[in-house]
């Protein structure tokens, strides 16, 4: 587990201006790509932020970053400042450089956020995207960008909807992520019990487990949950209860965190 867990204040919040464009600073580069996608029997978006100097000669550890019920591959972009919060902490030697990978975690073929988003086949798509992340995502960006294949240069982090994917897939594929993530994860995370059934492979796997949820967020049940079941059962994680509401301000404080401790 990420040594990060035994410093004395590992909970202070980011710097002002951490997600505010600074002058002066080299940038990433952050853009949509498309790939084909048997799962769902059609083309798929998803963004990449790649790091200030990528270069094809180094191996980058790649971060699949996801959205909530009511966004796509955009959101994060939209609304997160993802590539300024990561180009800040790059240009402050804080973050290892690193691939940043937005899915669609809807898998579906319209993939859109639009109409009723708890329809029965929208929540059968979030599912789905597990497929679709290990199948083709997974082996695509692997294929066309210059980084590392094994676990311990792969991390799954999500915001709400995107937080309970992370946890059900990072959770129960530790073989494939040493590095997981949940920013105010909804309802759609599953019972503790499930998420780590087997507590000590799941310390023993994980390099980092971070939760963070708003003490004004409504669905922090969820979260509390979580925490609870880990800390009883001795599964090392970093829980960050923070004031705010199921909002951008804990999310990308979330990312800030995260980012930082891993890789």
């Amino acid at each position: 587990m990420d040594k990060d867990n035994q410093e004395l204040g590992w909970q202070a919040p980011p710097p002002e201006g951490y997600d505010r464009q600074r002058n002066n600073i080299n940038r990433g580069t952050i853009r949509i790509v498309e790939y084909p996608s048997q799962t769902v029997g059609g083309i798929r978006q998803a963004m990449v932020y790649t790091p200030p100097g990528y270069s094809a000669v180094q191996k980058y550890g790649v971060l699949y970053l996801l959205h909530g019920i009511g966004g796509d591959e955009q959101e994060w972009y939209a609304h997160g400042s993802p590539q300024t919060i990561l180009d800040n902490l790059h240009a402050d030697g804080l973050l290892k450089p690193m691939i940043v990978v937005f899915p669609n975690g809807r898998a579906m073929l319209n993939d859109r956020a639009e109409g009723d988003l708890f329809a029965p086949d929208k929540l059968q798509a979030f599912e789905r995207f597990e497929t679709d992340l290990f199948q083709e995502l997974i082996p695509f960006i692997e294929a066309h960008y210059s980084v590392h294949t094994d676990r311990m240069h792969r991390g799954l982090a999500g915001l709400s909807m995107g937080g309970g994917q992370a946890l059900n897939i990072g959770l129960s594929h530790p073989e494939r992520f040493a590095w997981v993530g949940a920013f105010s994860p909804a309802p759609n995370t599953r019972e503790p019990h499930l998420l780590a059934p087997e507590p000590l492979k799941t310390a023993e796997m994980l390099r980092l487990l971070w939760i963070s949820c708003g003490d004004q967020d409504s669905l922090k049940y969820v979260s509390d949950r979580t925490h609870a079941y880990l800390a009883e059962q001795g599964v090392p994680h970093l829980w960050l209860e923070e004031p705010g509401d199921h909002d951008w301000p804990v999310w990308k404080n979330g990312l800030y965190q995260l980012a930082k401790r891993i890789f």
